[in-house]
């Protein structure tokens, strides 16, 4: 299904993932990432992150049930929301607490543009509204499979879990995430915000996925993976402020994985 391209690296050799050729987006993706309502500074962004190729890859289609889990300040939301408001339905799912608070913002301040947005708790407290059982066509998370190893406690397993469980049965989960070298000691993974493609792929086997391929959209070369505050260190963070930023801007945003599973209809 997906072809092996001439850049392989040591990842997909442990993982067994093929890098597959990315789509071109259709044209109401294009618009909703041209769209005017998407914040100057997320738009700067796109060199790399490159949404229309990475919802491309993901095959996210307008008439889809999307699932975006830990939005954060809203950065997929202002392309996803638009996107999905006319035919499909988008649910933005965190804390319920305080995670949703930027969402919650969009919604206030543009209505018309956000005011269609579902939010649901993740994870789902009892009490909390949770996304239905099986009612998803995608679930899309972002660089944030990395906050699930952090503090001792390693909540990755029932996530993928909980994700398994949102998507109807041939429904796609896809994940970007900071990737950490094959060859590196995996306790880095809870503390420097990398995480290696072999582990997230274990994760996600063991909830019960299948992995249909792997992209290198938003892969950078340059990135070592092994700085003093983490990825944290790469913009647009700057954890340590004016100290080498010139070296740390030339380098970018962080390398990155982009991979593609699908929940077994079986």
């Amino acid at each position: 299904m997906f072809a092996i391209l001439g850049a392989a690296t040591a990842a997909l050799a442990v993982s067994g993932v093929a890098i597959g050729q990315t789509p071109r987006p259709d044209p109401s993706l294009a618009k909703a990432v041209a769209g005017a309502a998407r914040t100057p500074a997320n738009v700067a962004r796109d060199r790399y992150r490159h949404p229309a190729e990475t919802l491309a890859f993901f095959g996210v289609k307008p008439t889809d049930t999307v699932v975006e889990l830990v939005p954060g300040n809203g950065w997929y939301t202002e392309i996803l929301a638009p996107y999905l408001a006319t035919r499909g339905t988008y649910y933005a799912a965190s804390g319920w607490a305080k995670g949703l608070n930027a969402v919650k913002a969009l919604q206030a301040a543009k209505p018309a543009v956000y005011g269609k947005v579902k939010l649901a708790a993740f994870p789902a407290a009892a009490g909390e509204p949770a996304v239905p059982a099986g009612s998803a066509d995608v679930v899309l998370t972002f660089r944030n499979v990395h906050n699930l190893r952090f503090s001792g406690v390693d909540r990755t397993q029932a996530a993928f879990a909980e994700m398994f469980r949102m998507l109807k049965p041939g429904g796609t989960l896809g994940i970007v995430e900071h990737r950490l070298p094959e060859a590196r000691d995996a306790a880095a993974e809870e503390k420097s915000g990398y995480m290696k493609v072999s582990s997230v792929v274990a994760f996600a086997r063991k909830a019960g996925f299948e992995v249909a391929g792997m992209s290198e959209i938003n892969a950078n070369p340059k990135d070592t993976a092994d700085y003093p505050g983490g990825v944290w260190t790469l913009p647009p963070s700057y954890a340590l402020k004016d100290v080498d930023r010139a070296k740390y801007a030339a380098i970018g945003e962080s390398d990155r994985m982009t991979i593609r599973f699908i929940k077994p209809k079986r």
